[in-house]
């Protein structure tokens, strides 16, 4: 079990693809350091063994992830006939009725979903902290958070009980947790990933895709995800060579800037800006040619646009759950942020919806000028290493004021989701007290394969997979 746990998806499925284990193997293994680890960590709230089993014993396609067991978050990508909360209690008894595109082809890759990770109610907090089913800890320190929305899923792959699981992000709930648990985590550009057959989620800003601990894993996941399906609003070139194929390779000589100045008002940690700092020095040392430097924009639109937009996505999924129970939502079905987002939305009608979407668009232009200038930027993934429980979670009187706490721990994750471009996050520094601390890089917008080539670069610099957290399943 211990050495199954220390190979990253790839590795695992090389060990398949040579008959020197099977998928069932893999799959009773990853169940057993679930079983193990789950209890202390709170990262799976939905089993799905017996599924997983029944699917280990079946023929499996090609390609580098076929046998690989993962968890689904409880939030985006759904799975027919499996229960999907989204960490709320109004859908606490939910089952889905469909698989998601995204869903489809992690099967078809090969991928085994052996549960579902933990969120925050309808992805709402930079923490996963449900009142449904209580806090994930934090495997680096069980007392602190694991960053949200894809907190369970960090947790999950953080602590060794899969190797891989799949995230999505609207405002950061890939890259948070990524910093917060020591892993990569790529937010791909807006389009790569269809959210079919539903609608776009939150009005485009959202994505799919998923936390790993190796940057090889993250780009075959996206080449077995990406791609469109008819009648997709967003439609992006095919890239050069499958994504997989960019890790390793040279990428050339970047022009790179990078800054730990916020965008908002935020106080951010020496940590953090160091390891920016850090990040920037590497890059140079690798004969990128690097300065300080960053867009100019109005950091206020991170702010009220965007949480007009996030507040009524929130209107929308709890009308959703109303309509699936039938009746109205009491006021304990929901937890008291969700409401005041709720309430918060009802002051608007569609035409201050469209408003604040085009703010948000005036600001993405206003952004794209420096990615003509500079191949990557670098900032700190959040303005603070991870804070204890019970702070991110908390209500701060209203919407507005709520959603400015979050944003002064998490100032730069969000302007990717409003550009659209690809970014990631890597485990590139350490605190002294040895917790995690991410460094942000900004693409351009479609092009991964510069990140991935980047990424890669780093991580064969300073590699990080001989870190090891305090509860985990590799020792």
């Amino acid at each position: 079990m211990i050495d199954l746990a220390r190979l990253d998806a790839i590795g695992q499925a090389e060990l398949v693809r040579r008959g020197e284990v099977s998928a069932l193997e893999l799959v009773d293994a990853a169940i057993d350091r679930i079983e193990a680890l789950n209890p202390r960590l709170n990262a799976v709230v939905t089993t799905l063994f017996d599924h997983a089993r029944e699917a280990a014993t079946k023929p499996l396609p090609g390609g580098p992830l076929a046998g690989v067991p993962y968890l689904l978050k409880d939030l985006g990508a759904t799975l027919a006939g499996t229960r999907q909360t989204s960490g709320s209690r109004a859908l606490r008894d939910h089952v889905s009725e469909f698989d998601t595109e995204i869903a489809a082809r992690h099967r078809r890759a090969g991928l085994i979903a052996v549960g579902k990770a933990n969120t925050p109610e309808l992805g709402n907090h930079s923490t996963t902290e449900p009142e449904l089913f209580g806090p994930t800890c934090n495997p680096w320190n069980p007392g602190l958070t694991t960053g949200g929305s894809s907190g369970g899923s960090a947790a999950a792959v953080a602590s060794g009980m899969v190797a891989v699981a799949h995230a999505n992000d609207g405002a950061g709930s890939i890259r948070i947790p990524a910093s917060c648990c020591g892993l990569v985590g790529l937010k791909p550009t807006r389009g790569r990933n269809s959210w079919a057959p539903a609608g776009e989620a939150l009005s485009g800003l959202a994505v799919e895709h998923a936390v790993t601990r190796s940057v090889r894993d993250s780009a075959a996941i996206l080449d077995a995800t990406s791609g469109p399906v008819p009648g997709d609003p967003f439609l992006l070139p095919r890239p050069e060579r499958p994504f997989l194929a960019e890790v390793g390779r040279d990428p050339g000589k970047l022009r790179i800037a990078w800054t730990a100045e916020p965008p908002i008002d935020a106080l951010v940690d020496p940590a953090c800006a160091a390891a920016a700092r850090d990040t920037a020095g590497l890059l140079e040392r690798l004969g990128h040619d690097v300065e300080e430097a960053r867009p100019e924009f109005d950091g206020e639109v991170l702010i009220e646009p965007l949480v007009r937009v996030w507040a009524v996505a929130n209107q929308g999924a709890a009308r959703d759950a109303a309509r699936r129970l039938g009746r109205p939502l009491e006021r304990d079905e929901l937890e008291i942020t969700t409401w005041e987002l709720v309430e918060y939305a009802a002051r608007f009608d569609g035409a201050d919806l469209v408003t604040a979407l085009d703010e948000l668009a005036t600001a993405s232009r206003a952004i794209a000028p420096f990615f003509e200038r500079y191949d990557a930027w670098v900032t700190p993934t959040l303005a603070q290493p991870p804070l204890p429980l019970g702070i991110l979670n908390r209500s701060h009187g209203g919407a507005v004021e709520w959603w400015r706490f979050d944003c002064g721990f998490n100032p730069w994750n969000p302007i990717a989701n409003v550009t659209g471009q690809p970014a990631i996050s890597l485990p590139l520094d350490w605190t002294h007290d040895g917790l995690p601390v991410g460094s942000l890089i900004f693409g351009r917008f479609a092009d991964e394969a510069t990140l991935f080539r980047l990424a890669g670069q780093l991580q064969a610099a300073r590699p990080w997979a001989d870190r090891r957290p305090l509860i985990n399943a590799f020792d």
